[in-house]
């Protein structure tokens, strides 16, 4: 199973709909991570038993992903608080520890997301993730079919072949 986690906890986000359609590209099983807004904000003198059911579902579902593929736009140069708030309550757990990831901003155009995709492979190798590749897509270059796939062009070339490495 493939595990999509945006960095924007909007169903309908311009990441969320990136992701969407990565999950097109692929045969893999796909599930979202649509559920990062609801955890409760991270504190170490809380992560201990008995965990909120929202953050067992979160540790769950990264223990049991073969691997992820993060999506975030870029709020103030640096990760949405609610995509850094999610890895915080990884820290002590390890699910994400040797998981390939793909890691990639998409913002609406260059240099938008550089600041927040570095940031987010900070925390990543923090975590001991193993990012396969990364990479800045641009919203003014992927455009979407109605079914929600990503129209064929050089863009979509390129993250079929980056899943492949998965």
């Amino acid at each position: 199973m493939l595990l999509l986690i945006s960095g924007s906890p909007h169903p309908q986000s311009a990441n969320s709909k990136f992701l969407a359609g990565i999950g097109k590209l692929q045969r893999r099983q796909v599930q979202t991570a649509d559920y990062l807004a609801d955890l409760p904000v991270f504190q170490p003198a809380i992560d201990k038993a008995p965990w909120p059911d929202v953050v067992l579902q979160w540790r769950s579902d990264l223990a049991k992903a073969e691997a992820v593929v993060f999506s975030t736009p870029a709020y103030l140069h640096n990760l949405p608080g609610v995509l850094k708030n999610a890895l915080d309550w990884l820290a002590s757990s390890g699910e994400l520890e040797a998981k390939a990831a793909l890691v990639f901003t998409f913002t609406p155009g260059p240099p938008r997301g550089d600041r927040a995709r570095q940031s987010l492979l900070w925390s990543l190798d923090a975590l001991n993730a193993r990012v396969i590749t990364e990479g800045a897509f641009y919203q003014s270059n992927i455009s979407f079919g109605e079914d929600g796939e990503i129209i064929p062009g050089d863009e979509r070339e390129m993250l079929m072949e980056v899943i492949q490495l998965l």
